[in-house]
């Protein structure tokens, strides 16, 4: 009978890399999932959810600022036109859903918050790959308030990078569905932090412009504004800016957006769910114009955070 010898070092475990453990560390926040409000650190899914292996999801984000619900109307008619589109079933009608959103913000206490309404493709009790036998399963939670840009950024303007990564097509994937298919936006971040650059812009199919992960953008010249108009989210912020310029009188289009034309723009910002309207002064490292945060950028961010206290607008979170 004939031993192998085993030496100390053998009996230790392996070195895990601190990245690849799970610090049990999550937002403060509050969830909704199988119809009860648990905080975040609970809110799980099975690996086998196929929101999880296959992407297969659509959801959408709207904010609460000073205790109240910016534009929840319209990103519950995109959240619901995706279901549709996608052929899910959630076991809540519009009232039901704006209720979960509500009081998952009321019991996390945030006065101020990022909150998300998801559903899955689910799983198959058999791991069947028919989607047809999927369970759809809705989800909602709400954690604090958090930005594409921060503080320095919102007050001197992004560094942006324009990466030659393309959108995932229309033909492919209906961009007003919202959904994780972000591994074509990952890439294009990372072109961008390779370059010293804080985020990224990527190009649609006929080599223009279209959008930045979670997030639409703006250029102005000669005091007009254009946004791309193919490829790309139908974001309720972006929405906002139309909604606003008409209101002020400014000129605003949807349209295709050259590379070169973004790069000789007046001004130049981005908007978002996560963070509103923020400026861009630099793009792939040219500075753009003079460097500075642009008058008709200061004027729309100043208006859109105004509507905030609106009525028409917005809806107050009822706090115990």
């Amino acid at each position: 009978m004939s031993h192998t010898a085993t030496t100390q070092d053998e009996k230790r475990p392996p070195v895990v890399d601190d990245r690849h453990v799970d610090p049990h560390s999550y937002p403060e926040g509050v969830a909704f999932l199988d119809g009860q409000y648990l905080p975040m650190s609970q809110a799980k899914i099975s690996v086998l959810d196929w929101g999880f292996l296959h992407s297969d999801a659509t959801y959408d984000t709207v904010h609460v600022w000073n205790g109240r619900f910016f534009r929840l109307d319209l990103h519950l008619e995109r959240f619901f036109g995706g279901l549709e589109k996608l052929r899910m079933t959630i076991p809540f009608d519009r009232d039901g859903v704006t209720e979960i959103l509500h009081n998952c913000v009321a019991l996390s206490g945030h006065r101020a918050a990022y909150v998300e309404m998801l559903c899955t493709r689910g799983a198959s009790p058999t791991f069947s790959r028919d989607p047809r036998q999927a369970v759809n399963r809705f989800m909602a939670f709400a954690v604090p308030f958090g930005s594409v840009a921060n503080a320095e950024q919102l007050r001197r303007g992004l560094r942006v990078a324009i990466s030659d990564k393309v959108r995932i097509p229309p033909a492919s994937i209906d961009p007003a569905i919202m959904n994780y298919h972000w591994l074509d936006l990952v890439r294009g971040l990372y072109d961008a932090y390779d370059r010293g650059a804080e985020t990224a812009l990527i190009l649609d199919f006929n080599g223009n412009v279209a959008e930045g992960p979670g997030f639409n953008v703006f250029c102005v010249r000669d005091g007009k504004l254009s946004t791309p108009s193919i490829g790309v989210l139908p974001g309720i912020t972006r929405r906002t800016v139309f909604d606003l310029c008409g209101e002020e009188g400014l000129a605003a289009a949807a349209t295709d957006v050259s590379v070169a034309a973004l790069r000789e723009a007046d001004e130049v910002f981005i908007t978002s769910t996560a963070g509103g309207i923020m400026p861009v002064t630099e793009i792939d490292g040219i500075q753009v114009a003079d460097g500075k945060v642009g008058p008709i950028t200061s004027r729309v961010m100043a208006l859109y955070w105004q509507k905030h206290d609106d009525p028409a607008c917005s809806s107050q979170v009822n706090y115990p």
